[in-house]
């Protein structure tokens, strides 16, 4: 089984690029107002359509859970080698779960996260953190709201 998402964007060589990168993939099918990944991990097909006016909904994103936290080392890696800012999280509580992330963004400012679950807590979020937040959204958008 695997998951299709449909994203609008307004520059598609740039998400290309990201999501690239992101998946550590390179996309099945390109052309010049569309491109398409299909990957196994994740199970995911992801259409790309170049449409001018596209503009990402807020407070919205998007996850990759993984099965170590190496892998989000490695996300990190692979972000931070092809120059995309990143925030990143280790061992913190967020959304009932103690969880080791990295945050980045595509080129229409839609929030994506590669996470590993270290527990299950019973807390929802560290007083302390930024789970799921932006430095521009810093006191409103969070991940779990």
């Amino acid at each position: 089984m695997k998951m299709h998402l449909n994203l609008a964007t307004r520059d598609l060589d740039a998400s290309v690029a990201f999501y690239s990168t992101l998946l550590g993939a390179s996309p099945a099918k390109r052309l010049d107002d569309y491109a398409l990944f299909i990957t196994e991990q994740p199970g995911l097909e992801l259409a790309l359509d170049l449409d001018k006016d596209a503009n990402a909904a807020p407070g919205q994103h998007f996850g990759i859970v993984v099965d170590t936290p190496d892998a989000v080392d490695a996300q990190i890696l692979r972000l931070t080698a092809a120059g995309y800012a990143t925030d990143i999280e280790r061992e913190e509580t967020c959304c009932y779960a103690n969880q080791t992330k990295v945050w980045a963004s595509d080129p229409e400012g839609r929030r994506w996260e590669t996470y590993f679950v270290h527990e299950d807590t019973e807390e929802r979020d560290q007083d302390d953190m930024s789970c799921c937040r932006t430095d521009a959204a810093e006191s409103s958008a969070t991940c779990c709201a």
